[in-house]
């Protein structure tokens, strides 16, 4: 995985001392956590705990996970990974600070990440969202995915409750 620039980011791997960035910024914060697959953290050391899990992931070839980090002050501002791959096609994730919400940063990161995938070799990326979730809907179908479906299902195994989520493929 190598570091990727746009106008305004830098998307760069995550290192040791995040910890307590990703714990304030975002990780617990019960309102950006809403529609992820996991809960808020309750304590640093919980975040500490995923975060040493993380770095042990980038010895994998197909790990492509960014801290998404603001130019102009250096501030950890989000993340956007490959969360899985579904028949050998990559599907993002990401989550940014509440502060940075609604002024294109994720768009802007988003659309690297699309080009540094396709530059790699893959020919299709998959998304999903909750469909409550209209700040995210709206980035996804910027970067122009096509919207494929929406099923009802439980967003993850730590929040069993029944949910709509729309699923969205990009096509190179």
């Amino acid at each position: 995985m190598r570091e990727l620039e746009t106008e305004r980011l830098r998307l760069r791997a995550l290192r040791p001392d995040d910890v307590q960035a990703i714990y304030d910024g975002w990780a617990s914060d019960p309102e950006v956590t809403r529609y992820l697959t996991w809960n808020p953290h309750e304590s640093t050391e919980q975040t500490q705990s995923i975060m040493d899990y993380w770095l042990a992931e980038y010895e994998k070839e197909d790990c492509f996970r960014y801290g998404i980090e603001r130019k102009a002050d250096r501030a950890l501002m989000g993340m956007l990974d490959v969360v899985g791959f579904v028949d050998d096609t990559p599907v993002i994730g990401y989550c940014s600070g509440r502060a940075y919400w609604n002024q294109g940063y994720m768009t802007e990161a988003f659309q690297a990440v699309i080009r540094e995938l396709f530059a790699c070799g893959y020919s299709a990326i998959i998304v999903e969202a909750v469909r409550e979730n209209t700040g995210s809907n709206r980035v996804i179908q910027k970067c122009g995915f096509r919207f494929v479906g929406s099923s009802e299902r439980p967003l993850s195994r730590l929040k069993p409750d029944i949910v709509a989520i729309n699923s969205y493929r990009l096509e190179k």
